[in-house]
């Protein structure tokens, strides 16, 4: 499903007003059980890579990228993972050669092409079977708000174009929590892309730890030079965000489509949007996550884009998983 759209207004509406009482009930059992939870003490680094609203923010792609430097360092990161829209509920081990998104997820699979790494609902399973496995470090994408295992550090990751919406917690806005609770529990925030949403600054004016600036990279694949015909898609949490990396390479965009967020691609899907291609003379470009969702009798003929981050050339980033957390900063 879509975000609803008074969950991105910067100014709250009559929608958000009317559903604040089943916020505050939201709000407060996520603050009970943080309050209450014990957490499992791992002897091995836990790192937490998440966000305080629904839908994605990027945490994906910082994830691969801390695991990616640390392994140039000679560890051995496993990523933890729930495996959100996958059908195994876990612990498992994801093996790219046997599972399907259906059965782990998408972004697990991407985690797989770096560093091993498991699915499942309990954390505290999957982190004893990583370390029994050989993991020297854990990297959760997402997990932010689980108490189950204690985090050595956590990063908060924040879409710089939508923010924190309109501020509220579900189902009000698109919060999972209070701002404020959240970056309690934050080392570092990390703000994705080259635009900032309104009140931004200001929401976070509270935090007295780093705040990052980081660029994420297309990388041009051979196949798309400048001025490509496209017929472009995408099932993330924003679709239009994608696209208008493809413009930033200079790619004629023909037809744009979006699906909803962790779409299951079917062959009707693919075989109208083949269609379209072929009436149009464009070529099918998607993500490297939805790529991993498309049927494997289509996957040969879509183009995916991968991406990379940018981060400020000062900044070294594991650096943010080693210092205090942002109270005690």
């Amino acid at each position: 499903m879509h975000a609803p759209g008074f969950w991105s207004h910067s100014d709250p509406g009559i929608l958000s007003r009317v559903l604040w009482p089943a916020s505050l009930i939201w709000s407060g059992l996520s603050a009970l059980r943080q309050r209450y939870a014990t957490p499992t003490e791992m002897n091995i680094p836990v790192y937490c890579i998440g966000n305080v609203t629904l839908g994605g923010a990027g945490k994906t792609p910082v994830a691969l990228d801390l695991a990616q430097r640390l392994i140039g360092q000679g560890a051995q990161p496993h990523f933890l993972s729930r495996g959100y829209g996958g059908s195994a509920a876990g612990p498992l081990r994801v093996d790219p050669n046997q599972h399907g998104a259906a059965q782990v997820g998408d972004e697990p699979l991407l985690l797989a092409r770096i560093a091993p790494t498991w699915i499942g609902a309990d954390r505290v399973a999957s982190a004893h079977m990583a370390q029994k496995a050989g993991a020297t470090h854990l990297i959760m994408d997402d997990g932010f708000q689980n108490p189950g295992l204690h985090k050595t550090a956590s990063l908060l990751v924040v879409d710089g174009a939508v923010g924190f919406g309109n501020g509220f917690v579900f189902p009000a806005g698109p919060l999972r929590e209070p701002v404020a609770a959240a970056l309690a529990r934050t080392n570092a925030v990390l703000i994705l892309g080259d635009q900032a949403a309104p009140h931004l600054k200001r929401d976070l004016s509270g935090f007295h730890g780093p705040i990052l600036s980081v660029h994420i990279v297309a990388d041009r694949p051979k196949a798309l030079p400048i001025g490509t015909k496209c017929i472009a898609f995408a099932g993330i949490g924003r679709p239009e965000k994608f696209f208008a990396t493809l413009r930033g390479l200079d790619l004629d965009l023909l037809l744009t489509q979006e699906f909803p967020d962790h779409h299951p691609f079917s062959a009707q899907d693919m075989t109208a949007l083949e269609k379209q291609a072929t009436m149009l003379g464009g070529v099918l470009v998607t993500t490297e996550k939805d790529a991993i969702r498309l049927p494997a009798a289509f996957r040969s003929q879509v183009i995916s884009v991968p991406i990379t981050l940018d981060w400020p050339p000062s900044v070294d980033p594991l650096s943010l998983l080693t210092q205090g957390r942002a109270d005690v900063v």
